[in-house]
């Protein structure tokens, strides 16, 4: 069976429209398209597919119903036509649901939620008991207060993130584009289309252009590292264009056209996922070539006698980020020390660590249970 014809077997899916697709190139909201959409996804939850929607284009809305002729870069001026584009696309999207006699669910979310491991369980419980109601969440980052998220984030990460708090089977992201070209289409019209490969493969992120849309905030080099987040929980993406009649029906009967980039590891562990997930580090592990391997071979704790380098200002419990000797990050997890503490033990053995410090708070300074490889 092929990895295409798979697709049909998946139960969870997580779709993510771009703001040039729901606001028709800033020509308002495309009521036409969003009516399709929404009559696709309720004849694909027909067939037993639960769904999450991650829609991006409430600032995208609020620059056409506030009549600014472009995208804003002021963070105070985003936030404003956020808060005014989110009342005319949520209410699209309802109405459009309740024309079939569902409901839907506004969630938004920072990335912050999802940082923290009590809110993160909570967010999960929430969309979890949403789909067991029948009811479709309608997903958007919180851009009216998420100053991070405006200024570096974009709908495909939340939507990765999104795949692995629910452990979807599937990320569905509809774009302008008909795909993942081998180089930019803009620039060579002549480049073949990527039909399939594995999220993991570092020869993607070379083909994608970083360039934005007009009023998105990420490009295909986005999409990309979204597959390649969402592959961590087993999730397969398609990239595909919201334009093409019936795509959301083409997935569901194995002709969809598009992208399929597939998960080359099995699915990681719940608590693995989150990890996983987390988008800021607080500060850098510089760790010999010794403990690198141990990291990336044998799944071992990271020992403080591991260490050259302590980079950041960072506290006990927060995400740091491991590197090898060449710079090259293979690891995140939850340190047992503050920064202060872990450079004074850093290069020494484990045995040693209370006479440096006076205590000791564990034997490692991370944990295995709170580690997790991020490298392809």
């Amino acid at each position: 069976m092929s990895a295409r014809s798979e697709l049909r077997l998946t139960r969870r899916w997580v779709i993510k429209v771009g703001s040039a697709l729901v606001t028709d190139n800033g020509q308002g909201l495309d009521h036409d398209r969003i009516h399709d959409w929404v009559r696709q996804m309720v004849d694909v939850q027909s067939q037993g597919v639960e769904i999450v929607l991650v829609s991006s284009g409430s600032v995208a809305e609020g620059v056409q119903r506030l009549g600014w002729k472009s995208r804003p870069k002021a963070l105070h001026q985003l936030q404003a036509a956020a808060a005014v584009g989110q009342m005319g696309l949520v209410q699209a999207y309802e109405s459009e649901f309740q024309g079939f006699g569902l409901k839907t669910a506004q969630v938004l979310l920072t990335h912050e939620d999802l940082a923290d491991r009590q809110r993160y369980l909570n967010a999960r419980s929430t969309l979890r008991a949403l789909m067991d109601l029948n009811v479709i969440p309608v997903v958007n980052e919180n851009d009216t207060i998420a100053t991070d998220e405006i200024r570096f984030g974009d709908n495909d990460t939340l939507a990765a993130l999104v795949s692995n708090l629910i452990e979807a089977d599937l990320l569905v992201i509809l774009t302008d584009q008909d795909g993942l070209y081998e180089a930019d289409p803009r620039t060579h019209p002549n480049a073949p289309l990527v039909t399939e490969a594995q999220a993991s493969d570092p020869a993607l992120e070379a083909m994608c252009s970083d360039a934005p849309g007009v009023l998105g905030s990420g490009g295909m080099r986005a999409k990309v590292l979204a597959a390649r987040r969402a592959a961590r929980a087993g999730a397969a993406t398609l990239i595909a264009s919201g334009r093409d009649t019936g795509v959301l029906q083409g997935i569901m009967n194995g002709t969809a056209a598009g992208t399929l980039l597939t998960p080359s590891q099995a699915r990681l562990a719940a608590r693995k996922q989150w990890l996983a997930g987390q988008l800021q580090v607080r500060g850098r592990l510089w760790i010999d070539e010794g403990a690198a391997r141990v990291l990336r071979e044998r799944g071992r704790s990271l020992l403080a006698v591991g260490v050259t380098r302590v980079d950041g200002r960072f506290r006990r419990g927060e995400m740091v980020a491991c590197v090898d000797p060449s710079g090259h990050e293979l690891a995140r997890g939850l340190v047992n020390y503050d920064s202060d503490a872990a450079s004074r033990i850093a290069g020494y053995p484990s045995e040693t660590i209370e006479k440096r410090l006076g205590y000791v708070t564990e034997p490692e300074l991370i944990h295995r249970d709170n580690l997790v490889l991020t490298e392809s």
